[in-house]
């Protein structure tokens, strides 16, 4: 077991981790001893500190040049990996690039040469070709869900990103399946496998059970079960967006609080609808496999398999969005009785008997409040905090979790007091700026 620095106990300490699991530390001693790492690990085990941690050691504080490039294959697992980093406090100048964020901000931030860069393939190479980014300087290339990257389409971005970085000395490539492909232009001659799936037992902390529709159509049963799940926070997994659109519509009409997230969505959309799940002012989100990886949610204590996977991995990715880091979650396969499940599954699973009588649907406790204003307008947490309690007359406790955007922000508050404290901060300003202010669409 590697040692722990003081400063290093201190980042985490930051993050709310009180100590690193076998994985990570076996990510660090590796890193410490080898310049390239193929890392597999299941969902939610916690490969992102895995690789940023001993990244930390490899950046030169006292260099304003490129030195790191972190890809991730989706926006929002760029967005986490982001997040992460952020809460590690550490001096290191880092920015986030994406498609659907604001090229102008990204190319502002660019032209002070941070020494990370974290984004999505494309915009990672847009940003090269237009010589934002300096890949000649670039030492450490991570590479997370690459097998992700490569299935959905961004082998090329990827292969002009690695050959444009000419003096890489380390490269780290992650996955949360061994069912993987390497590929030539990664230049993994030589490399270190840490293969943490075949080690991995089955998650103690998870429940499966099935709920059986009588019907082929499964929403009415979907009803029945989210009314017996109450307001905690359920992710409702789709094979289509056409079907989760369904899904949602039905479950609108019901009275239900429910957001939906896919690929075709404006990215704002995207960010708002996992916002609000995640501040738990939406206890139900319905997506496909998008969600699958890299969205990173508190307490999600159930998965509902309305359309269950034809593949063993991505029934997989779904379920480690649940019972992350020890804690528990429930699985639920939604089948109707004339349904066959899946060769993978061959454990028999108990069916769970719901209350079909159940008519009560139980809201969340919190509301999303929009602020239209970020970090760029000098606004902060502290500056929402203090404006909600003084104009808006709310209580501390009355205030969840804040998010503070580029260029706007979003604030959980009990949602029984929204209609009064709208009335109340309508035509207030904040840090004397009048800011538009309303309920998160």
């Amino acid at each position: 077991m590697q040692k722990l620095s003081p400063t290093l106990i201190d980042r985490l300490n930051y993050l709310g981790v009180s100590s690193l699991n076998k994985m990570q530390e076996a990510s660090m001693e590796a890193l410490s001893k080898n310049n390239n790492l193929l890392l597999l690990s299941p969902t939610g085990t916690g490969k992102t500190l895995a690789f940023l941690l001993p990244l930390l050691d490899k950046i030169a504080l006292d260099s304003n040049m490129n030195q790191a490039i972190i890809i991730a294959p989706s926006r929002e697992l760029a967005i986490q990996i982001n997040d992460v980093f952020k809460s590690l406090q550490t001096k290191v100048h880092s920015t986030l690039c994406y498609g659907g964020h604001s090229i102008d901000t990204e190319i502002k931030n660019l032209s002070s040469s941070p020494q990370l860069i974290i984004g999505t393939p494309g915009r990672i190479v847009d940003h090269i070709k237009h010589d934002r980014i300096s890949p000649q300087f670039v030492h450490t290339l991570i590479l997370d869900e690459f097998d992700k990257s490569l299935e959905v389409g961004f082998e090329e971005e990827m292969r002009v990103i690695v050959e444009q970085c000419t003096k890489l000395k380390n490269r780290v490539l992650c996955s949360a399946t061994n069912a993987v492909r390497i590929p030539d232009f990664v230049g993994f001659d030589k490399y270190k496998e840490l293969d943490f799936i075949n080690q991995s037992q089955t998650n103690e902390n998870v429940v499966l059970k099935r709920v059986i529709s009588p019907d082929k159509d499964k929403l009415e049963t979907l009803d029945h079960l989210l009314r017996n799940i109450g307001n905690k926070s359920t992710l409702v997994f789709c094979n289509h967006r056409e079907s989760l659109e369904r899904v949602r519509e039905y479950l609108d009409d019901q009275g239900f609080v429910a957001e939906i997230f896919h690929g075709k969505l404006e990215q704002n959309y995207r960010e708002s609808a996992l916002i609000k799940f995640r501040n738990k002012s939406c206890n139900i989100l319905i997506a496909t496999d998008l969600a699958a990886r890299g969205i990173d949610v508190d307490e999600l204590e159930f998965i509902v398999h309305y359309h269950i996977p034809k593949k063993l991995e991505e029934f997989t990715h779904r379920n480690g969005r649940t019972a992350r880091m020890n804690a528990s979650g429930t699985i639920i396969l939604l089948q109707s009785e004339q349904e066959v499940l899946p060769d993978y599954i061959i454990d028999e699973i108990d069916v769970w008997e719901i209350d079909r009588k159940l008519e009560d649907i139980v809201d969340p406790l919190w509301e999303t409040l929009f602020i239209g204003a970020g970090k760029k307008e000098k606004v902060n947490k502290i500056d929402i905090v203090g404006f909600l309690t003084n104009q808006g007359k709310l209580k501390k406790n009355d205030i969840g979790l804040i998010t503070v955007k580029d260029h706007f922000s979003y604030v959980a508050v009990k949602r029984d007091g929204i209609v009064s404290l709208i009335k109340k901060i309508r035509n207030e300003k904040i840090k004397k700026q009048k800011i538009k202010i309303e309920i998160a669409k």
